[in-house]
């Protein structure tokens, strides 16, 4: 048996003997209820047949102990009627007494919680003990409830502490990956800027070594991003207009001419804490997910805008759209629409913006079948 089925194996038993304590304690409670519910029908026994010796009384009668045993009910409330006229009362306040709506209803209460006891004080004469449940009883009939939820919002403890545990477990693997792969990015790397530089002696057009270098620099940017997962980004300030046109011309020059890129914006500089190298990777996912909802072909818009506290990019593509409900889902990790994809594009983009940033992402608008708009806010450099 390996140690993940082992491990199964253990928590379903622990789970079992905890339902099983659970049920012995709700059976428990519910079994001492019962007792003392009985315990209280003996003791309303004796008060109705305190309360006859009452009614047959005559100078003969010893008076002492019914009356003690009808003054000693302090806690069970009850009425003594007759023909449903209300003869005499215990434990009941004084307002409910005296107002017959008020009396009428709390009798109706009563004959809802227990048998009525029937006093036959004379041959065809009768009159009937109505009683509810004590203060105490009336507790314990909640008692299950509240052990209940006291068990379920522990389970849930229990539960979110795990699911944390194991999301965390689960990131640091993800950043480990993440950083090792980087790493092993860089070997190769270096020997392509080794080549890159040989390339230069020779008789080759330069355009060509600039292009591939460009390329070089970008997978050290992809290398950079990657060791950077799992590790509180450093912000700097920079020019927000430099750094985000720098990602949005770079992809420009590797996609399709059927995709028209277009740009709006100011010309003077915008001084942004921001973190480069990240702020470049929200711009590159904004990018490729626009063109993967034109498929390849429309029309994109990179559009930049300031006010007084803060810098909102604009990236509006034409295709196809989303629904209003998906307005917050389609940033949650794993949602997708592709065929192929993992879901954590948005999802990504979001954590850099709004807990590495301290900005905010959103759909600005959509419209089914005539495109998308996402805004990024920035705070600006006070």
């Amino acid at each position: 048996m390996s140690f993940s089925e082992r491990r199964n194996t253990t928590r379903w038993i622990i789970i079992s003997i905890s339902f099983l304590i659970i049920s012995l304690i709700l059976w428990n409670t519910y079994t001492f209820f019962q007792i003392f519910k009985n315990e209280e029908r003996l003791k309303m026994n004796l008060w109705a047949n305190a309360s006859k010796t009452l009614i047959n009384a005559d100078e003969n009668t010893d008076l002492d102990l019914p009356l003690e045993i009808i003054n000693n009910n302090t806690s069970v409330p009850v009425m003594l009627t007759m023909y449903d006229k209300v003869i005499s009362s215990k434990n009941i306040p004084d307002e409910i007494i005296e107002d017959k709506d008020k009396a009428a209803a709390y009798l109706a209460n009563l004959k809802n919680d227990n048998e009525p006891i029937l006093i036959e004080y004379a041959p065809g004469k009768q009159q009937q003990v109505y009683y509810g449940n004590s203060a105490l009883l009336k507790k314990l009939k909640y008692y299950p409830v509240a052990l209940l939820l006291i068990i379920f919002l522990f389970g849930a403890l229990i539960y979110n502490f795990y699911k944390s545990t194991k999301m965390a477990t689960q990131n640091k693997l993800w950043a480990g990956m993440a950083k090792e792969t980087a790493h092993q990015i860089g070997t190769p790397l270096s020997s392509l800027i080794g080549w890159v530089e040989i390339l230069k002696t020779e008789e080759i057009d330069q355009s060509i070594t600039f292009e591939i270098e460009k390329d070089i620099e970008r997978l050290q940017t992809i290398t950079d991003r990657f060791s950077k997962i799992g590790s509180v980004p450093v912000l700097e300030e920079h020019d927000i207009i430099t750094e985000t046109l720098n990602t949005y011309e770079y992809l420009q020059s590797r996609f399709s001419k059927q995709v028209a890129f277009s740009y709006h914006g100011p010309k003077e500089p915008i001084l942004v804490m921001i973190n480069p190298t990240l702020l470049s990777w929200t711009i590159e996912n904004l990018v490729k997910n626009a063109i993967d909802a034109m498929k390849g072909k429309g029309t994109l818009e990179l559009k930049i805008e300031q006010d007084a506290n803060q810098v909102k990019i604009n990236v509006k593509d034409s295709g196809t759209g989303i629904s209003k409900k998906q307005y917050k889902t389609i940033f949650e990790p794993g949602f997708t629409t592709k065929k192929r994809g993992w879901g954590l594009g948005l999802s990504l983009t979001k954590r850099i913006v709004e807990e590495y940033h301290s900005g905010k992402i959103k759909v600005l608008n959509s419209e089914i079948g005539k495109g998308t708009t996402f805004q990024i806010s920035l705070n600006k450099k006070v």
